[in-house]
């Protein structure tokens, strides 16, 4: 007598203690083998977008800070004042522009060590997560002594941003900065080499290049499939087009290589924040801009290179002080569903393992 099969329906989340937030994902199993994965969102709606309607600019940029990603509030804030200063044509000056490139890398280290320790915490390395939250602890820190926040800063004004350095803060930075490519040296020591950990992620969740572009990845999910695209390369905004920096591209596309571009982008963020700093000009911080400014009717789309990928930013005025429409592009929200793509054909205890690769952050994808 044969023995009967069937498909099992298996629901992981919304409050799986891996799904890093409340991400619902409805894996379809033969046995161990993943035949299908459909992530199921919306848990975490905030209707930031919609909400932005009722707010003047300034106030939607503590709304864009708290309602979108909220590991890289500098990122979200940077987006959306992009757009509203190309629809204003209000300048920023030099030294802003230089200020707001030091602290989108300083955020961009930040997100990615949360993104590293947790990982490790996934694959059950506990004592990367340690290292990594030691290394986040003393950039929070610094953020601090800079904005006043931790975690939410509203440090980015139109026109520029909100105050000066404290004294001594940019010496504080370039310390920091020498020390932590020595500690990007120890996670390699840890993980890179180690057994368990590639047995876990290499040549496991891959994502043809084709396949990337086609379901519209970006950021390092792209990049480890062999996208060779990084915005502030493309289309370059604030200081980037006067800093030299590599972008990390890969043609692996798997957990590994996503690792490794990551791994490669936190020293190359180093590297940025090192020119900025020596290059840093004096002058003002900030253009004259009202409080309650009112953009002339028009629209514009700005796009940044959010430590997740292309986030971007298309806003609509008709002449008020606030505006008429914002529509957010997330990066966390593409990648989130090409994981169909990585996880197809996988077992099921690689779900978790290539979930974590991504790095989504599902403020990021519900907004």
């Amino acid at each position: 007598m044969a023995l009967r099969t069937e498909e099992l329906m298996l629901n992981m989340g919304p409050q799986h203690p891996s799904t890093h937030g409340v991400l619902r994902l409805v894996v379809t199993l033969d046995g161990e083998n993943i035949v299908d994965v459909v992530p199921d969102i919306g848990y975490l709606h905030s209707s930031v977008e919609k909400m932005m309607e009722y707010r003047t600019y300034l106030q939607n940029v503590a709304l864009a800070d708290r309602g979108m990603d909220y590991l890289t509030a500098l990122a979200n804030e940077e987006g959306y004042l992009l757009a509203v200063e190309r629809v204003g044509r209000i300048e920023v000056p030099p030294r802003a522009r230089y200020l707001r490139t030091i602290m989108l890398e300083l955020q961009r280290l930040s997100s990615h060590l949360v993104w590293l320790g947790t990982w490790g915490i996934d694959l059950g390395a506990t004592t990367v997560f340690l290292y990594c939250f030691r290394e986040r602890e003393r950039i929070l820190d610094l953020f601090e002594q800079a904005t006043g926040g931790r975690l939410h800063h509203v440090y980015f004004r139109p026109g520029g941003v909100y105050e000066d350095l404290p004294d001594g803060w940019t010496d504080r930075v370039l310390a920091f900065c020498d020390e932590f490519l020595g500690r990007v040296d120890e996670y390699h020591e840890l993980l890179t080499g180690n057994p368990i950990f590639l047995a876990r992620v290499q040549g496991v969740g891959v994502l043809p290049r084709d396949r990337a572009i086609a379901m519209g990845a970006c950021g390092p999910v792209a990049r480890a499939s062999g996208v060779d695209f990084d915005v502030r390369k493309a289309f370059p905004y604030e200081a980037y087009g006067e800093l030299a920096f590599d972008v990390p591209v890969f043609q692996e596309g798997d957990c590994f290589a996503r690792y490794r571009v990551r791994m490669e982008e936190m020293r190359q963020s180093v590297r940025i924040i090192q020119q900025a700093i020596a290059k840093l000009p004096d002058g003002e911080i900030r253009s004259k801009v009202q409080v309650n400014v009112k953009l002339p009717r028009g629209e514009a789309y700005a796009r940044t290179e959010s430590p997740r990928g292309d986030l971007g930013v298309y806003l609509v005025s008709e002449g008020e002080d606030a505006p008429y429409r914002v529509k957010i592009r997330a990066p966390s929200f593409s990648n989130l569903f090409a994981l169909t793509e990585m996880m197809r054909g996988w077992k099921v205890a690689d779900v978790i393992a290539i979930l974590g690769s991504v790095d989504i952050v599902l403020s990021d994808v519900d907004r």
